[in-house]
């Protein structure tokens, strides 16, 4: 029998010393630990709970210790926040076990000389209880809902306190998992029925061929997937490709594309047909896509190395240009909590990037053209301030649809998109 609280506690070692990213973390531990579906839920919610709450949990802990928390040892000091983790988030965990659990995994680390003092601040919490601040103050929020106070500024600016604080709820919400059916090879309802028989309930979503169902599943364990029936895309994604109104023959560039779902939209939405340039800066980010498009059975499909900032005149044009491009990720915070915590974001020099390449996707265009702009931030800033500064410095192009989707009021990430096209 696995040990559940072992594994999520080495994960989430991981991601502290590597600064990893918690996905793909979470994967690897379930591929070394040989995880199955039955455990992979449970070790899920510990994982990412903590990740989600470390504000809030490392504040509770202060309150018990006399040195600060940044002296404490990594397993020590994950094994704390595992702990009190469940007694303060998890109804159904037992006191006892998430106490004893955490005391036994320090006691059989390298760090066990620590395991009394884990203890001892445990008991100690147990006894005495804490509550968190309840007003709504910069500082208390990023308490209560365990997110840095640059950010609450941030998004108190762009949205006002009330819808700010209803993004900081929602951000602590667990996501399902949004796919896409690869309609050349399976209609909607034979992939409902082949999934069924793979005991995964789906749902179906706002558009056609979208579907979710809930995380903690193996998606690439399951038969459907590696047959090339579905991909993974987020909902928002979908319905941003979506407005490009793409159809069959049309040239299609993908500036900034891995790990694909843009690109595999696009080339299923011309049937095959028509021909997709996916270009992203790292070889090893490439070679996902054509992994992926060889899985799909697309072959419509030119992956290739390309820095989406730079120019290239042997690209020729094309009906639309695709550039999701990078941002802060905001609007992700759920799907990877870690977003969060980093510290060396440069905003100005994001805002630069996310200009140049928006400009170089412009120069990609053929008369009538249209370029999609995206990102998953609710920043305003890096979304409509960009696009924004673009329509203002090229009269040539107009706006034809824009929309931020927001978790509290779509049901949805974070995300921005912008479809522009040229007169």
């Amino acid at each position: 029998m696995i040990n559940q609280r072992k594994i999520a506690l080495s994960a989430l070692i991981d991601v502290e010393k590597n600064d990893a990213y918690s996905n793909l973390v979470l994967q690897k531990a379930f591929l070394k630990y040989n995880v199955d579906n039955v455990d992979r839920p449970f070790i899920s919610a510990l994982f990412y709970g903590v990740l989600d709450r470390k504000i809030t949990l490392d504040f509770v802990i202060s309150k018990f210790i006399k040195k600060p928390i940044s002296k404490i040892m990594p397993i020590t000091l994950s094994a704390l926040r595992l702990s009190i983790f469940q007694m303060m988030f998890m109804d159904k965990i037992p006191q006892s076990a998430a106490v004893n659990e955490s005391v036994n995994l320090v006691k059989n680390s390298k760090e066990r000389y620590n395991a009394a003092f884990v203890n001892a601040v445990l008991r100690n919490f147990l006894r005495q209880g804490i509550s968190l601040p309840d007003d709504n103050s910069v500082e208390s929020l990023s308490i209560r809902y365990s997110c840095p106070e640059w950010i609450i500024k941030s998004f108190f600016n762009d949205y006002g306190e009330d819808t700010a604080i209803s993004l900081l709820s929602h951000f602590l919400t667990t996501p399902d998992i949004t796919v896409r059916v690869n309609s050349l090879k399976v209609s909607d309802e034979q992939f409902i029925s082949l999934l069924n028989e793979e005991g995964v309930d789906v749902k179906p979503l706002s558009i056609p061929h979208a579907f979710s169902f809930k995380s903690g599943i193996d998606i690439k364990g399951l038969n459907s997937y590696k047959s090339g029936l579905f991909y993974a895309q987020d909902i928002q994604s979908q319905i941003a490709v979506s407005k490009l109104n793409i159809s069959s023959f049309e040239r299609i560039l993908d500036m900034c594309a891995a790990p694909g779902g843009k690109t595999f939209f696009a080339a299923i939405a011309t049937g095959n047909n028509g021909k997709i340039t996916s270009g992203d800066f790292y070889e090893k980010r490439v070679e996902l896509i054509r992994q992926g498009a060889k899985r799909l059975g697309l072959n419509n499909i030119d992956c290739r190395v390309c820095d989406s900032r730079v120019f290239d005149k042997s690209l020729g044009k094309y009906d639309a240009v695709i550039c999701d491009v990078p941002c802060s990720g905001l609007g992700v915070i759920r799907r990877k909590p870690e977003i969060k915590y980093k510290t060396n974001i440069d905003l100005n020099e994001l805002k630069v990037i996310q200009s140049d390449i928006l400009e170089n996707a412009s120069r990609y265009l053929k008369p009538e053209g249209r370029v999609l702009y995206s990102t998953c931030t609710v920043r305003r800033d890096e979304n409509e301030g960009i696009v924004s500064a673009f329509l203002d410095k090229h009269s040539n192009f107009e706006l034809k649809y824009e929309h931020t989707f927001l978790p509290n009021t779509d049901n949805t990430d974070g995300f921005y998109c912008a479809v522009i096209k040229s007169r």
